[in-house]
């Protein structure tokens, strides 16, 4: 990985980080809408990773690869916020799907089906699973949902702060908590892809290997997952907000 006169071989370097540039990238993909391409993010990726190469002096190793990971991560975030991850016809779509999934959950005590979401939204199965594969990327909280617009997401009308901060509200102990048992009551295919995702960092093709179903299939499957846990954390973090208030001095 040097050259004759003992410099690090940059272009030896950056073609032994490329699968890892490639890896982060397949796993971002769930995270994101379809329209987002693939070969962007590399690209993306790719300038976080010469970055790394810049800045980082202390060899190549295992902590490099920690620091590369940020930086090419980082990167690849960098040039999806300066586009809209999903448009605000899907973001109604999803709205009527939390909506529903709301009631639901309330009448039956239940996590509703497809097939009870998709016939209370009055779609044929093949449809509401299209719309949930066009999702793809669908978040647990955007920046969005802080607003008051009101035509937003299900999470941001049920604020009364809407200067609050999604990173500190997530940070919260028991918001966490309440996350944690939200996950536990998933159907059982949903929690195990969460995960597999999450937690074993496989990415859409392996866990559709280990499910025995499409990638298509897990895309869909991940965002009803985050669909569910956006009604629970709405409703958790409400609660949490009318209590604060009910306090002295809250």
């Amino acid at each position: 990985m040097y050259t004759a006169a003992g410099q690090p071989d940059r272009d030896e370097l950056v073609q032994r980080f490329v699968p890892l540039v490639k890896r982060i990238a397949y796993h971002l993909m769930a995270r994101l809408p379809a329209s987002v391409q693939f070969d962007d993010l590399v690209q993306n990726g790719m300038l976080g990773l010469l970055d790394a190469l810049d800045r980082f002096e202390e060899g190549f190793g295992a902590q490099f690869e920690t620091y590369a990971t940020q930086r090419v991560r980082g990167a690849m975030l960098d040039g999806l916020r300066e586009n809209d991850w999903l448009p605000r016809n899907m973001r109604r779509e999803l709205r009527r799907i939390e909506q529903a999934i709301n009631q639901l959950e309330h009448v039956h005590g239940r996590a509703p089906s497809e097939r009870e979401l998709a016939d209370a939204l009055g779609m044929t199965l093949e449809e509401y699973q299209h719309v949930l594969q066009e999702a793809r990327g669908h978040q647990l909280v955007y920046y969005e949902d802080f607003n008051g617009e009101s035509d937003e997401d299900f999470l941001g009308r049920h604020l009364t702060d809407h200067d609050a901060d999604p990173a500190n509200i997530l940070e919260d102990k028991d918001l966490r908590l309440n996350l944690i048992r939200a996950i536990e009551r998933l159907p059982e295919r949903e929690r195990l892809m969460m995960a597999l995702y999450y937690e074993q960092e496989l990415n859409l093709r392996e866990i559709g290997e280990v499910l025995g179903v499409t990638e298509s299939r897990v895309s869909q499957i991940h965002t009803q997952a985050i669909a569910r846990l956006r009604v629970q954390v709405a409703g958790d973090v409400s609660v949490a907000k009318r209590r604060k208030k009910e306090r002295p001095g809250g």
